[in-house]
């Protein structure tokens, strides 16, 4: 009998025979967000179920707030020791962030998770969930926090049209 690892493998090389593919650590990223879904979700059915909808401004407060929480995990140079375990530094990247490569994977989940930590769009998802969820579980705390990192995304737009302004 074949053993689960190595069918996995095999899917592997299958998928990408001129490229490393860690599906197996993609399989437990997905199997990890919807854990975290399903138990929020069971969480807002004893509470009664989610709102009947967000308003549009707490969408746009989410929207930037997911934005900027997803650039800064994922890009930032304040936030490149939670990423050092995966990553390896390649050079400068923006303004306040590092241009990094995912790490050669010991094992997929460890590599998987790399990629993860360092795509902003792959971590926006996360980090919109979080949001949503938070608006519905815990609208004036979410709100606080969104607002918070919706100024900083305002001052880093304002920063750079003033910088672009400059080089002129």
């Amino acid at each position: 009998m074949i053993s689960p690892r190595r069918k996995l493998r095999e899917l592997e090389a299958r998928y990408a025979p001129d490229d490393q593919r860690p599906l197996g650590g993609y399989l437990v990223a997905m199997s990890s967000y919807a854990t975290a879904v399903s138990g929020l979700v069971a969480l807002l059915a004893r509470r009664g179920g989610p709102p009947e909808h967000l308003a549009s401004k707490d969408l746009a407060l989410a929207g930037l707030a997911t934005f900027r929480t997803s650039r800064l995990i994922t890009e930032a140079s304040v936030t490149a020791p939670l990423r050092a375990p995966f990553t390896r530094y390649v050079g400068s990247g923006g303004p306040g962030e590092v241009s990094e490569q995912v790490q050669e994977p010991e094992g997929g989940h460890r590599h998987a998770l790399g990629e993860l930590i360092t795509c902003p769009y792959c971590f926006g998802m996360w980090t919109a969930t979080a949001f949503g969820f938070g608006m519905a579980l815990a609208p004036r705390w979410t709100r606080f926090a969104a607002s918070v990192l919706t100024i900083d995304a305002a001052s880093d737009i304002m920063q750079k049209l003033y910088s672009d302004l400059q080089a002129r």
